[in-house]
């Protein structure tokens, strides 16, 4: 998809902060004191976390990070991190606005669980001198990029969780997501409930819905560059897989090292399936459902289509947190019941 390599590009541009700038910044603030230390919000972020469960040891892509004590500032960069640990019972003091929700950062599905509003940091681009500002303890990049860069730039600010091994660009399951997540924070038996219950969800759902066991089914997209198709490895199809649908054929086929397949207007025969599923992203959902050539793929006439044009739903789905597929098991799953049954 264009907005795959788009990203890409624009991390390998990301701008850094040097060594130097990020030690002297440090050691100023460090000079200043940790009166904050103190801060409502700090003392929220411990909340709930075992002082047994120090040191934690979490394996990433980058090597076995280590938290020595329980963390009390925490900035959430990665996509979902900070849900994540607001379902876990801390309280971010900064976090990223990936989708963007605006307001704390968070979906609706996390409505009312901060203390106190984070400061909000830029995703592909995080301004490295106001993280560091906020003089965390622990920071969270666990679904991201992965780029070496920005992860060797966090990690001198303070010991940083990135992505795990082979979780590249956003490859990066709920559930790996808030294993990770919680073992830092010190919380793993949390987590693991947290996990269980989430998972008892889904097999509800597949339960109730064994018609779509062994259907096909497109996640596609649409933004001003064009269409595209999600593969394997992301959280979309991760959700669709364990309700028993098998995902598009023809996109894993093309599948590369990003999370999804950019489609040509001259070949949108390959949306076609059992179901096609789209979401509008940074454009109205008309641009999809009005195209003409859109309307042409077979799935499409035959009225076994779903463009979101629920910000809220489509959001739900793209987010792939702990938090938010229980709201997306709860919207979407009614509305692919309804086409599969067509």
């Amino acid at each position: 998809m264009n907005a795959s390599a788009s990203r890409a590009r624009r991390s390998r541009r990301a701008s850094v902060l040097g060594a130097g700038a990020v030690a002297a910044l440090l050691v100023g603030l460090s000079a200043c004191g940790s009166s904050d230390d103190s801060d409502s919000s700090a003392s929220a972020a411990s909340e709930g976390a075992s002082a047994g469960a120090f040191p934690a040891k979490v394996a990433t892509k980058f090597g076995e990070v280590t938290v020595d004590k329980q963390p009390r500032r925490i900035v959430a960069l990665g996509w979902g991190d900070a849900e994540t640990v607001l379902a876990l019972g801390g309280q971010p003091v900064g976090a990223s606005d990936w989708l963007p929700f605006g307001g704390e950062g968070v979906g609706p599905w996390a409505k009312g669980m901060y203390d106190k509003k984070p400061e909000l940091i830029g995703t592909m681009e995080p301004e490295f001198e106001k993280i560091a500002s906020l003089q965390p303890d622990l920071i969270l990049d666990t679904k991201s990029s992965g780029d070496q860069t920005r992860y060797d730039t966090l990690k001198k600010i303070a010991p940083t969780v990135g992505v795990p091994k082979g979780g590249d660009q956003y490859k990066l399951s709920w559930e790996q997501q808030t294993t990770m997540i919680a073992a830092a924070m010190g919380v793993p038996e949390k987590g693991e409930k947290l996990i269980a219950e989430t998972e008892k969800k889904f097999e509800a759902a597949a339960k109730a819905h064994p018609e779509f066991k062994g259907r096909t089914i497109t996640l596609g997209s649409r933004t001003s560059e064009g269409f595209g198709v999600y593969v394997g490895g992301t959280g979309r199809v991760d959700f669709v897989e364990r309700l028993g649908f098998e995902n598009n054929p023809k996109a894993e086929a093309q599948a590369g090292e990003g999370f999804s397949v950019s489609v040509s207007k001259e070949n949108l025969d390959m949306l076609d399936a059992d179901l096609t599923v789209m979401a509008p992203i940074g454009i109205p959902a008309t641009d999809i459902s009005g195209d003409p050539l859109y309307k042409a793929v077979p799935s499409v006439k035959a009225g076994n289509d779903i463009v979101f044009d629920d910000k809220d739903i489509s959001q739900a789905f793209a987010t792939d947190s702990v938090l938010s597929v229980s709201y997306a098991l709860e919207k979407v799953v009614p509305l692919f019941a309804e086409k599969v049954a067509k």
